[in-house]
């Protein structure tokens, strides 16, 4: 949860938030490094292409640009560990080793980190605390820095690691991090504050060889990791059954017979939950295939979600008109003051906080420093890196600004003004759109219930937040006869009852504040009232799901999470009522 953006610093993100960054898959380990001195990014983050992203990556490790196309084309992006052996060997076979340029610019916007603690430096769950006694260490901390020391890192390297990276982080975030701070210190350790110096072809081998090394422990970390560490293979691009810029896509999908509606189902969650959660949730939802889809093809903002459904697929069709799918289409005003370097096209996931007004500061400071030219490279990628990490935009010249309520209500598809007012706070503006269904790409979905329910339709909308299917039903033409809402959150209750009053709809609307009090006789009790429901929708909380919480990413049997197994008992009870009653 965030606070009052007037005052707000880093430190005040929200590990409850819907999922992690998502265009440019930036990594929650170490998306940029300050060292004393300069500032070294890890890892470009450029938004786009996948094999634009690996490029960056390998150009940032200072190979050039030819060259690593070069290898992409010979060996493909999915093996990272074949391109930068191989890099590497092309650049031993070099007449003359590739010179590169280190920048070591002041440190004018990390005054208060030293380089061990700028990783994820705006994140409150980092504890500052370098001096943890090592033998006081948990027999699960035991556990996570052994595979370390036997790759033959120092236990002092391996604990700041997991300080730093979190307990519940993954093998490769523990070796990346350790990586990326050897080669920050190799870069910077030999220079004074002030110096900027041209590095030799004697440094560009000590780094290549580092970079080795960190490839070899790689293929090492793959080998002891397990299972559980590992995450769904997606699919790329995650444009699902077919949108509407692929509106000609011929998918044959065969739904099991004990999922043929009515009732239709339609079930949302974060497409990139631990491994084994979505192969879970297609089973007890009766084995019907998830279909995976990224927002970015419907807005100007990602949201990578799956949905189970027994909807049909043909003859979808889009909300028109059609939103902006661009940054500059969707909030033309910034255009103005967006830099030249700053190649963002697309939002990433919109989520329930923002950047601090300490974040923004130290940006402005830092740009200001070359007030007739552009930035240096590091400064470039240092802003960069933040204004993905929070869907930063250019409000000024050398200012940039996190997203204003109202501008998220718009690409998420809501009506301007859904949010505000009636007592509703602006961090808890920012919370409940976090946690929202993206309109257009629900409604898309939904479009093919119109010509099925052309007089109205009854739905039960359970973990209804902000009401992202009742908005997208209606924005489709198609009547809400009757709505049993079930909704834990007072101030999202109040948001959807005020819509409804707004729109002046003229079906029923019933709130409950918890699905577990949803059992067979009030379900009965209403299917009598209404004549059954002929949509049961929601998306059940991803606090366990998200790859943001690191420290409790339980999966389906997290606290929160684990409330799925209810969405799918009161489906089924549905499902069994409607049947009995034939």
């Amino acid at each position: 949860m965030v606070e009052n953006t007037s005052d707000l610093d880093g430190e005040n993100f929200d590990w409850d938030t819907e999922d992690e960054l998502e265009i440019g898959n930036i990594p929650l380990s170490c998306s940029s490094l300050t060292v004393p001195g300069g500032v070294a990014t890890i890892g470009s983050g450029e938004a786009g292409p996948s094999c634009s992203k690996t490029i960056d990556h390998f150009v940032g490790m200072g190979f050039s640009e030819k060259m690593v196309a070069k290898v992409i084309q010979e060996h493909g992006e999915e093996n990272t560990d074949t391109i930068l052996e191989t890099l590497l060997t092309y650049s031993a076979l070099e007449e003359s080793p590739e010179e590169q340029v280190q920048h070591n610019e002041p440190d004018n916007f990390s005054s208060d980190c030293d380089y061990e603690g700028s990783f994820l430096s705006d994140f409150s769950d980092i504890d500052s605390s370098d001096n943890e006694d090592l033998a006081n260490l948990s027999s699960d901390e035991e556990n996570k820095i052994r595979p370390l020391l036997a790759m033959g890192y120092s236990k002092e390297e391996a604990a700041i690691a997991l300080e730093r990276c979190g307990r519940d982080c993954s093998l490769a975030e523990l070796t990346d991090f350790i990586c990326a701070a050897q080669m920050a210190r190799a870069a910077d350790g030999d220079y004074p504050l002030e110096v900027k110096p041209r590095l030799n072809g004697d440094y560009s081998n000590h780094k290549r060889r580092r970079l080795l090394e960190c490839s070899k422990q790689r293929r090492l970390e793959k080998r002891i990791l397990t299972e559980d560490d590992e995450t769904i293979r997606l699919p790329n691009p995650m444009i699902g059954f077919g949108v509407p810029t692929d509106s000609f896509r011929r998918v044959r999908r065969d739904i099991p017979e004990a999922a043929i509606g009515p009732p239709y189902f339609y079930y949302e969650n974060v497409a990139l939950a631990p491994k084994g959660v979505w192969t879970t949730i297609s089973r007890f939802l009766y084995d019907v295939e998830p279909e995976f889809v990224d927002s970015k093809y419907f807005c100007a903002a990602a949201r990578k979600r799956g949905y189970v459904h027994n909807l049909p697929i043909e003859n979808r069709f889009p909300l028109l008109p059609l939103p902006a799918r661009t940054i500059h289409e969707a909030i033309p005003l910034t255009k103005k003051w967006w830099p030249s370097w700053d190649s963002r096209t697309k939002l990433n996931c919109l989520q329930t906080c923002i950047g601090s007004a300490k974040l923004t500061e130290r940006i402005r400071k830092a740009l200001e420093e070359y007030p007739d030219s552009e930035p240096p490279m590091s400064i470039q990628k240092y802003v960069m890196d933040e204004c993905r990490k929070w869907n930063l935009v250019w409000v000024g010249r050398n200012k940039v600004a996190p997203l204003e309520p109202d501008e998220i209500e718009m690409l998420l598809g809501f009506p301007r003004n859904h949010t505000r007012g009636g007592g509703i706070s602006r961090t808890d503006r920012y919370k409940s759109l976090g946690n929202s269904f993206q309109v257009d790409t629900v409604a898309y979905h939904l479009s093919t219930l119109k010509d099925l329910y052309p007089n109205g339709i009854n739905m039960l909308s359970l973990f209804s937040g902000i009401g992202g299917a009742e908005v997208a039903l209606h924005r489709l033409g198609i009547p809400l006869k009757n709505v049993v809402s079930v909704e834990i959150s007072e101030v999202n209750r109040n948001i959807v009852r005020s819509w409804w009053e707004q729109t002046s709809q003229k079906g029923y609307l019933e709130h409950l504040d918890d699905v577990q009090q949803l059992n067979s006789d009030r379900l009965e009790e209403y299917m009598r009232k209404f004549g059954g429901f002929d949509l049961v929708v929601g998306g059940s909380p991803c606090n366990n799901l998200a790859g943001s919480n690191r420290h409790h990413r339980d999966g389906l049997e997290g606290k929160e999470s684990s409330l799925f197994y209810d969405y799918f008992r009161i489906l089924d009870l549905v499902k069994c009522i409607m049947t009995r009653n034939e």
